[in-house]
């Protein structure tokens, strides 16, 4: 079975005063379809930038980041968002819902860009499936931090993607709220048999994936598989 994501001597240096700083530093895994990973680390390791690089939104300084197949960094800036939109799923710590349309129109808008049928009944049966039917009307000023972030779960299932990647999905909520977050995340993934990437500094979070990848000054510090014998 080929891998969802095959990342090859990835590094990224941003340029700052004139000098090189180097965030990720020749990074090398894979990730195998319908699989679970989280990649963790303390602030500053560059787990987030990784994860950019991963799904396309940033470009690698050197190496190879090949996405269902597609070499990333040969592609524009419009074909890598066509890539995006056709195959990768987002959730945020901030939820980065657009304010100005209601529950069901954010997750609408994943769906209208693929310019697929029946949208506001897939829509309205992934607000049903996160809890939220009754709050389709709602706009995002109007919702608790805990159901935006099930709105963005619900958006970023919304068009079936391949791979879905969550940067640090419960960091603003609270203990309970992001419990039953998680619990949706792992049941939505499941369901959808969707290869699931986790950004977090949540040990126990990252517990409850297969592998966790640990980096550490921008270099992978530890990889490692977890078997549910």
């Amino acid at each position: 079975m080929e891998n969802i994501l095959n990342i090859r001597n990835v590094s990224k240096i941003y340029q700052s005063a004139g000098q090189g700083l180097t965030v990720l530093d020749n990074i090398n895994f894979s990730i195998a379809p319908a699989s679970t990973v989280a990649i963790t680390g303390p602030s500053g390791s560059g787990k987030t930038t990784l994860l950019g690089l991963c799904a396309g939104l940033d470009r690698a300084s050197s190496g190879t980041v090949e996405l269902n197949g597609i070499a990333l960094e040969k592609l524009s800036e419009d074909e890598r968002a066509a890539v995006r939109n056709q195959y990768v799923g987002f959730i945020f710590q901030n939820f980065q819902l657009l304010p100005t349309l209601t529950a069901l129109e954010n997750v609408m808008v994943p769906l209208e860009l693929r310019g697929a049928k029946n949208i506001k009944s897939v829509a309205m049966e992934l607000l049903d499936k996160v809890g939220l039917a009754d709050r389709a009307q709602h706009y995002p000023v109007q919702l608790s931090g805990g159901e935006q972030q099930r709105v963005s779960l619900a958006r970023a299932f919304s068009n079936q993607p391949a791979i879905l990647f969550a940067d640090e999905p419960t960091g603003n909520l609270d203990a309970e709220t992001s419990e039953k977050i998680i619990r949706l995340i792992f049941d939505l993934n499941r369901d959808a048999g969707t290869t699931l990437v986790i950004v977090t500094h949540d040990l126990e979070l990252a517990a409850r994936t297969g592998r966790t990848i640990k980096i550490k000054g921008g270099a992978i510090f530890s990889d490692e598989n977890v078997s549910y014998a």
